[in-house]
């Protein structure tokens, strides 16, 4: 389930990429440099809002995505080291004779 939603995670992550990379910024046409920044509603250069809608939900779902697989391994990984070392029986140290001084 891990790897589904890390794959999930990294396609959604690309196309959040392609859809920003798309949209044009709004100071980035010519009429803009020369002052004319009122022009760009006459000739429609503004983002679609298909765009703009399809880059919200890419962008919250890749929020969700985000939560979920920093949440998920915690919740799968049921056992703990450290009971596993409590579980198990120490072993005895042997008993070593004591050793001769001259």
């Amino acid at each position: 389930m891990y790897g589904l939603l890390l794959a999930f995670h990294v396609i959604i992550c690309i196309l959040l990429i392609g859809i920003v990379l798309l949209q044009s910024g709004k100071g980035s046409s010519l009429s803009n440099i020369f002052g004319g920044g009122g022009m760009e509603t006459v000739f429609g250069a503004e983002t679609p809002t298909v765009l703009n809608r399809i880059t919200a939900i890419l962008a919250v779902t890749f929020m969700v995505t985000s939560i979920l697989l920093a949440i998920l391994p915690g919740k799968l990984t049921r056992k703990s080291i450290l009971k596993e070392v409590i579980k198990k029986p120490s072993k005895t140290i042997p008993n070593i004779p004591p050793s001769r001084t001259k």
